[in-house]
């Protein structure tokens, strides 16, 4: 977990019948989020029993090695990978639905990035019908219209449900990790049927160095369509700098 409110200001406000949060770091807690956001980085790129078997059979430098091996290099993916990581965090642990696949794990190769929808979070209402968060997460040091009017474009695919494809990758990773709750939930959901969009959610999560919280509202007032819409702005005006320390920590701390 990256603990979110304990190093964070978490604004919120509605927007019509929408959703906006701004988030924001408290005051003198910047290196403690930055250590909590290291600590719970490399669970994205390595599952918790892959890396637990590695440094029980082989030692803590093996087991960096490992999770060294899965970091992305180049400063444009990193900054997307933490913009995922940290829009899961707060699906996780600022609304209701979760995050229980750790999508990041499944790259292709380390510098590329994953196609699909970024975010799927998963919740049952109060009939045990499955609720989804599709979410898009857009990272950047000075996010402009233009990557929201992107975001936007991603969550309004697929008839602004999750895709298919994606919803079937979930279902076969829930179930792997013996969450069949979960993975009959999406089955239930999907299988011979189409997911209802009153049964979802939209998550628009930027990572940012400037403020975005007006860009967001705009993009709330303009949004025609009927889907509950959830903004979220996570402003960390050194967003460069912040990035290149979690992952530089990630590092060191495996050493």
């Amino acid at each position: 977990m990256a603990n979110i409110n304990t190093w964070c200001d978490v604004n919120s406000s509605a927007v019509g019948v929408h959703a906006l949060h701004q988030i924001t770091v408290t005051p003198g807690k910047l290196a403690n989020g930055m250590n909590a956001v290291a600590a719970t980085l490399p669970e994205h790129y390595v599952a918790a029993h892959h890396l637990a078997r590695v440094l029980r059979r082989q030692g803590k430098s093996q087991a960096a090695d490992l999770v060294e091996a899965r970091l992305p290099t180049t400063k444009q993916l990193r900054s997307g990978d933490l913009g995922e990581i940290l829009g899961t965090a707060f699906v996780n642990e600022l609304t209701t639905y979760e995050i229980g696949v750790l999508r990041l794990q499944w790259k292709d190769h380390r510098n590329m990035a994953m196609r699909g929808d970024d975010l799927i979070g998963i919740a049952a209402d109060a009939k045990g019908q499955a609720l989804f968060l599709k979410g898009e997460a857009k990272s950047g040091a000075n996010m402009a219209k233009a990557t929201i009017t992107a975001a936007r474009k991603g969550l309004a695919s697929a008839d602004e449900r999750p895709t298919p494809h994606a919803l079937l990758f979930l279902s076969e990773k829930y179930l792997a990790a013996e969450r069949t709750d979960i993975s009959d939930l999406i089955d239930d959901a999907t299988l011979d049927r189409t997911v209802e969009l009153k049964q979802v959610e939209h998550l628009m999560f930027t990572f940012t160095g400037n403020a975005a919280g007006g860009l967001l509202t705009t993009e709330l007032q303009t949004y025609a369509g009927t889907v509950k819409q959830i903004a979220v702005n996570f402003h960390i005006p050194t967003h460069q700098t912040f990035i290149q320390n979690v992952f530089d920590t990630v590092i060191a701390n495996g050493r």
